[in-house]
């Protein structure tokens, strides 16, 4: 079974204290790239976040939203230290007036002015409130996965189908390499007669030069080892755990043999099915960009 790095997950959860949403994309990457969109209140638990997601997503582009509020809040979330504010303000109009500027901008560059401005977000979260949070990402992480195996069996089944075009192929250059070897050996006979006449060669030494000739031409080694990889790739793909990178690397075998027959064929009819494989492989190449 194979996932897909392609995910989404979300849960919500509101008891009347606090509410909570947490929402996760995931796309494909080489490796787990993580970003996290979280409350400030939450930013002594990001390295614990970010275990718990690689632990249980392993790979891909994580986006992660986490939203919390608190029913009931009143908070003011930040004061203003008014005799700085003045201090500024007074200072502001002194210089604006010595120089006949317009005071319509004074007010706003006061309170933004240093120190000004003072945020209460200083809380931490307590421990049974954090307890939700996690509750919720762990939910949302089973959807997200949950997700990511739909996807994934839809995958399985484009790349089942690919190895069984690509199976077809071999298949079909199995039954064109006797007619290819024919072939070859009419044309060898026919161009050293042209060139010698009846009487001018060796008939024994012809056959001989002939079977050398054949045997450098030989794919049978090519055929068996690439029926092999494919056997070896569907059995990769229904193994419990899902492993993108060494389909990839299978399928990088496959596309070794097919490239090897197409050479040491010489032959027009099996490069049709050469060039059919080889199309095969490039979709399984791009679905395997995909898959975890």
């Amino acid at each position: 079974m194979i996932k897909s790095m392609t995910g989404f997950g979300r849960t919500n959860h509101d008891d009347g204290q606090v509410q909570i949403s947490v929402e996760f994309k995931s796309l494909n990457s080489k490796f787990l790239d993580l970003n996290l969109r979280l409350p400030k209140n939450f930013a002594d638990r990001e390295i614990e976040l970010r275990n718990l997601i690689s632990e249980k997503l392993e790979r891909g582009k994580v986006s992660v939203t986490i939203e919390c509020q608190r029913h009931g809040e009143s908070t003011i979330r930040q004061t203003y230290n008014e005799a700085l504010f003045v201090s500024y303000y007074t200072a502001l109009r002194q210089l604006a007036d010595r120089v006949v500027a317009p005071h319509e901008n004074i007010f706003q560059i006061a309170l933004n002015s240093p120190d000004v401005i003072n945020s209460n977000l200083t809380e931490n979260t307590s421990d049974d409130e954090w307890n939700k949070v996690k509750k919720c990402i762990v939910e949302a992480i089973k959807a997200c996965d949950t997700f990511r195996a739909a996807e994934g069996k839809v995958l399985e089944d484009m790349l089942k189908a690919c190895c069984a075009s690509i199976e077809k192929g071999l298949r079909a250059v199995e039954q064109q390499d006797p007619k290819r070897v024919q072939r070859i050996r009419e044309k060898l006979k026919g161009n050293v007669q042209a060139f010698f006449g009846e009487e001018g060669y060796d008939l024994n030494r012809l056959e001989q030069e002939i079977i050398f000739y054949i045997e450098k031409l030989d794919i049978n080694e090519e055929k068996v080892r690439l029926q092999a990889h494919l056997n070896y790739f569907i059995q990769a793909l229904n193994e419990s755990q899902s492993n993108g990178k060494k389909l990839g690397f299978i399928a990088q075998e496959i596309g070794r043999e097919i490239n090897t027959i197409g050479s040491k064929a010489n032959d027009a009819d099996i490069q049709k099915h050469v060039v059919v494989m080889k199309e095969e492989l490039e979709k399984i190449k791009e679905q395997l960009n995909n898959v975890l």
